[in-house]
């Protein structure tokens, strides 16, 4: 399974992004896929999952409500919408997949948000 991340950039306080994912695998519908993230001098932390259905979603407390993670099984990819975004959200975004825990993960897309 290949992850490829794309939409990441650079963005100022308060505005939004989308991440997507694209799987290159023909069993991606029965896979979660999920999105981390790392800080600059951070650990790698979960962001948000979503399970192969996507009847189900589960995020960090950090961005419940300004996040949302759903995903298109037609077209083999995952998505990450980032709205009201924040400095501290500044990182590279991984996606991952895999059931039941992740074992595929991609190269990583950078998010920088400015104050």
């Amino acid at each position: 399974v290949q992850l490829v991340e794309s939409g990441g950039g650079l963005v100022q306080a308060g505005g939004s992004l989308r991440l997507s994912c694209a799987a290159s695998t023909q069993t991606f519908s029965s896979l979660d896929m999920g999105w981390f993230r790392q800080g600059p001098g951070k650990d790698r932390e979960f962001v948000a999952r979503i399970n192969w259905s996507g009847g189900r979603t589960d995020y960090v407390d950090s961005v419940k409500g300004r996040f949302t993670i759903y995903r298109d099984n037609r077209k083999d990819t995952v998505y990450l919408q980032m709205n009201s975004l924040k400095p501290e959200d500044t990182g590279v975004y991984y996606c991952a997949a895999g059931t039941p825990s992740f074992r595929y993960w991609g190269q990583g897309t950078q998010v920088s948000v400015s104050s």
